[in-house]
């Protein structure tokens, strides 16, 4: 079963513990093996790839550019994002040279035709722009890939 995931980036620290318990029961309801697909940026991408990987699941990686390590990991997420990296079972980087909306709208559509569900770890707020969240599920939706919102109580997003 391959799982993709879509979400905000900027969860409040007090959610990701309410996001990590949420996905554990979402992902579990999964038929195994599981392979959860990301884009490992920060915030939920990064709580999904830990939940899949203490699950027993593999994780695919999709970086939307190749700058996007060093452009677009902050120095003080550098260590997860390193450790989630090297424990991927496989990396794809796709061929945009600078991270920006389109490099980010393509590699939501990579891991959106690949999976065969979708979790969106979403407020429900309007999409904001190409490659944003609330942009995925849409697209999701409208592609028939079964989509699975995940936005606990209590879940809130930093400013």
């Amino acid at each position: 079963m391959r799982i993709g995931i879509t979400g905000h980036s900027n969860l409040a620290r007090e959610s990701v513990p309410l996001v990590a318990a949420e996905l554990r029961k979402v992902l579990s309801e999964y038929a195994t093996p599981l392979i959860g697909v990301s884009c490992l940026a920060r915030g939920a991408d990064q709580v999904f790839a830990r939940v899949v990987l203490e699950l027993g699941g593999d994780l695919e990686v999709v970086l939307p550019a190749a700058d996007y390590r060093e452009r677009k990991v902050k120095p003080d997420n550098r260590t997860e994002f390193e450790e989630l990296l090297g424990r991927a079972a496989s990396v794809r980087v796709l061929p945009f040279d600078t991270s920006n909306r389109d490099a980010y709208a393509a590699a939501n559509e990579d891991v959106l035709g690949g999976v065969d569900a979708l979790i969106g770890v979403w407020d429900g707020a309007p999409p904001d722009g190409k490659g944003g969240t609330g942009d995925t599920v849409q697209a999701a939706r409208t592609r028939g890939v079964p989509v699975v919102v995940v936005w606990p109580d209590g879940a809130q997003r930093s400013q």
